[in-house]
């Protein structure tokens, strides 16, 4: 009778037949779960984590931090990471090979949006004005930002629209945000430091020089939001009008409130 692979490995000790079957058992299952590779993180209808995509796209997520327009982390951002439909994710990867020629990369401010962060948002524009974030809206009454910034259903929530920026390779480190600093607008030169290129007006600036065709910003900063839209347009991208750093793809589906998890490593 041929005898056990077990049993013919040199250097093993077997198991003593008094030892209980259920010590056995789990000795064999923490072998198998120690040789097997970290599994990502399970995500509904289809959403990736851009990281397993693409890694080499720069991830600032905004909404994660302080830095933003409504001066708090918002819910369901539990982790600093960029989810998308995976078909975004990956046109998204053949616009960053499609940019490496030019030593460019891509940065993403963010991607999938739990819609319970889309309802904080909505929260925040029907508050009182407190004046600590103006400086996202220089030029405009808080209670008019429903008329075209902010909505009460959001196509992030589907993970089909991303905003996005781009930056100079080898890129370099922006300084940390500073919750005390007096930063200018976000239409000035003076306005909280970012890694990107100039694109005439910042993330998230609710003003008119943030309209992708806006004819007052600098050359530069025109030739930049021309460069990144038609980067994108050529994968299957739609830009939206009024924000040069919003970009769509597909047909948006089902939205989701799945708070975003770190990534499982």
């Amino acid at each position: 009778m041929m005898r056990g692979w077990y049993e013919n490995t040199p250097g093993r000790k077997l198991p003593h037949p008094s030892e209980p079957e259920s010590m056995r058992a789990l000795l064999v299952l923490t072998l198998v779960f120690l040789t097997l590779p970290a599994i990502a993180r399970e995500l509904p209808g289809g959403l990736v984590y851009l990281r397993d995509i693409d890694p080499s796209i720069a991830q600032d997520m905004r909404y994660a931090t302080n830095d933003n327009f409504t001066g708090g982390k918002l819910p369901g951002y539990d982790a600093p990471e960029c989810i998308l439909r995976r078909d975004v994710a990956e046109a998204l990867h053949k616009v960053q090979a499609g940019l490496a020629a030019q030593k460019l990369s891509l940065k993403v401010y963010d991607c999938y949006r739990p819609t319970r962060a889309v309802a904080a948002m909505a929260r925040w524009a029907r508050a009182p004005e407190d004046g600590r974030t103006k400086r996202f809206y220089p030029a405009l009454d808080k209670r008019t930002l429903f008329s075209g910034y902010i909505s009460s259903r959001s196509a992030h929530s589907t993970g089909t629209a991303v905003d996005l920026t781009l930056i100079r390779l080898p890129a370099w480190t922006k300084p940390p945000y500073d919750t005390g600093a007096a930063y200018g607008p976000c239409t000035a030169a003076n306005r909280v430091p970012d890694s990107s290129v100039d694109m005439g007006a910042g993330f998230d600036c609710f003003d008119s020089k943030s309209h992708t065709a806006n004819a007052t910003v600098s050359a530069e900063a025109k030739r930049w939001r021309s460069l990144l839209g038609n980067a994108m347009r050529v994968q299957g991208f739609t830009n939206y009008f009024r924000e040069w750093w919003h970009f769509s793809f597909g047909s948006p589906a089902q939205a989701y409130d799945v708070p975003i998890a770190p990534r499982e490593r």
